[in-house]
């Protein structure tokens, strides 16, 4: 239940410097992600809304709230608020190639279960997973099959993806026309992902800076543009954890700036086509 918290009248400033610090640790100790003072613009432009949503008549308000009784509920809107979820279809291309050749090298493994898992580890709403159940079908092989991992810490993200549903802008963003007519369906003013697409994939709410326990193994982990938001230690830690989900000689994605170097030296770097992976060995 919202809580509306009186004000004398008077406007207020957006952050008080205790309360800008206060809601950067509160953020970073339940997610992990970094903020300082040259994030402040964010703060305000991501949190006004939450505040007014919880009856806060400002951001310093919301901070009230968040200390308060009723402060874990009101912790999770403003950590969902702060998720970064930009992505588009097939996005940089060039992990997508890799792909290619890493499922190709699988499925001559002649392994005998004859599945392929991926996680994608930050699906956000949905189209880095699709992407590849796409890049799958499209090559065609015979006997196997895929099985998609998809996770993110957002809870509304995940709904997105359980239901596959893209506007018309987003299907503009990436995604082949003939992609768009084979594996998508019109539905008034949106595009459906097919019924085959969204079997392969499986969906969790999971917070990278968590215990992996249980997870894997994986032939192939996709976490994209995501290790830029956490601190040394906690990125040094995200990537060991990937290493113990992976099936030996897996591969990891990243974003074309992260890497595990100066991270993590357990990974080989692995040129696959024009893609760069980070392998475990």
């Amino acid at each position: 239940m919202s809580v509306a918290v009186k004000t004398n009248g008077a406007k207020k400033p957006a952050i008080t410097p205790d309360n800008l610090q206060f809601l950067c640790k509160t953020i970073y100790d339940e997610s992990g992600i970094v903020l300082d003072e040259s994030k402040r613009y964010l703060l305000e432009a991501r949190l006004g809304p939450v505040a007014k949503s919880e009856g806060a008549e400002s951001i310093d308000d919301l901070c009230a709230l968040l200390r308060g009784i009723q402060g874990r509920a009101v912790r999770y809107k403003v950590v969902e608020a702060m998720t970064t979820n930009e992505t588009l279809f097939f996005r940089d291309v060039k992990p997508f190639e890799g792909l290619k050749i890493l499922f190709k090298e699988i499925a001559e493994s002649n392994r005998a279960d004859r599945t392929v898992r991926v996680w994608c580890a930050a699906s956000s709403s949905g189209q880095e997973p699709y992407s590849i159940a796409m890049q799958w079908k499209e090559m065609g092989i015979p006997g196997w099959k895929l099985d998609i991992f998809g996770t993110d810490l957002s809870e509304e993200m995940l709904e997105r993806c359980r239901s596959g549903s893209y506007l018309q802008l987003e299907v503009n963003r990436g995604l082949p026309a003939l992609c768009l007519v084979k594996y998508f369906e019109r539905e008034g003013s949106h595009w459906i992902v097919n019924e085959e697409l969204r079997k392969m994939c499986r969906w969790q709410k999971f917070n990278l800076k968590d215990p992996m326990r249980g997870f894997g193994p994986f032939d192939l982990v996709f976490c994209r543009n995501v290790l830029i938001y956490f601190d040394q230690e906690t990125k040094s830690q995200i990537l060991r954890n990937f290493r113990s989900t992976l099936s030996p000689g897996g591969h990891l994605f990243l974003g074309a700036s992260e890497t595990t170097i100066g991270l993590d030296e357990v990974y080989k770097r692995r040129q696959v086509g024009p893609a760069i992976a980070y392998q475990a060995e």
